[in-house]
C-alpha cells in the first residue's frame, strides 16, 4: 500500500514529442493542483519561482476531464498573458466548477531559465480518476 507521505505529488510521463503531466493527491482538488505544478515543472524548476503574486482562475466544464484541460489551459493563458510563472496552486472543485488561485511571479529569464513554452493541454491520455487506494490522479499530455 502506498504511504501517505508520497501524496500529493506530480510526475511527467513520455508521449512522443510532447510531455504528459500527472497530478496525484488525496482529493481531486489536490490532484488538479499537482497537475498544474507538473505543468510548470515542464517549463522551469518551481523551486526557482517565488509565490508572491496571486492570480484567481475560475473554470467550469461538463465533466472532470474537460475541467482539467480547461484548468491547465487557463494556467497556461495566465502565464503567457501576464508573463508569469507559478509555483503554488490552490483549487476548490464543486460540481465541475473550479475556483482556483495560482501564486507566482513575473518571469526572470536568468533566474528561471525556461526550457520550453507549453502551448496547451490536450485530450491525449486525458484522465481524472480515483485509484483503489483512494488517491486521485489527474493527467493529460501538454503540447510543447
Amino acid at each position: 500500500m502506498e504511504q501517505a507521505a508520497t501524496v500529493p505529488r506530480w510526475v511527467h510521463f513520455s508521449h512522443e514529442a510532447d510531455i504528459g503531466v500527472r497530478g496525484i493527491g488525496r482529493t481531486k482538488s489536490e490532484a488538479f493542483e499537482q497537475a498544474a505544478l507538473a505543468l510548470t515543472e515542464v517549463i522551469t524548476e518551481t523551486a526557482r519561482v517565488i509565490a508572491h503574486e496571486k492570480v484567481n482562475i475560475v473554470c467550469q466544464a461538463p465533466d472532470d476531464e474537460l475541467l482539467l484541460v480547461d484548468w491547465l489551459n487557463a494556467v497556461i493563458y495566465e502565464m503567457a498573458t501576464r508573463h508569469m510563472l507559478f509555483s503554488r496552486f490552490r483549487v476548490g472543485i464543486t460540481d465541475h466548477h473550479l475556483q482556483g488561485s495560482a501564486f507566482g511571479e513575473t518571469i526572470d529569464l536568468q533566474r528561471h531559465r525556461p526550457a520550453v513554452e507549453v502551448k496547451g493541454a490536450t485530450y491525449t491520455s486525458l484522465s481524472v480518476r480515483q485509484d483503489p487506494a483512494g488517491h486521485w490522479e489527474a493527467q493529460c499530455v501538454v503540447d510543447v
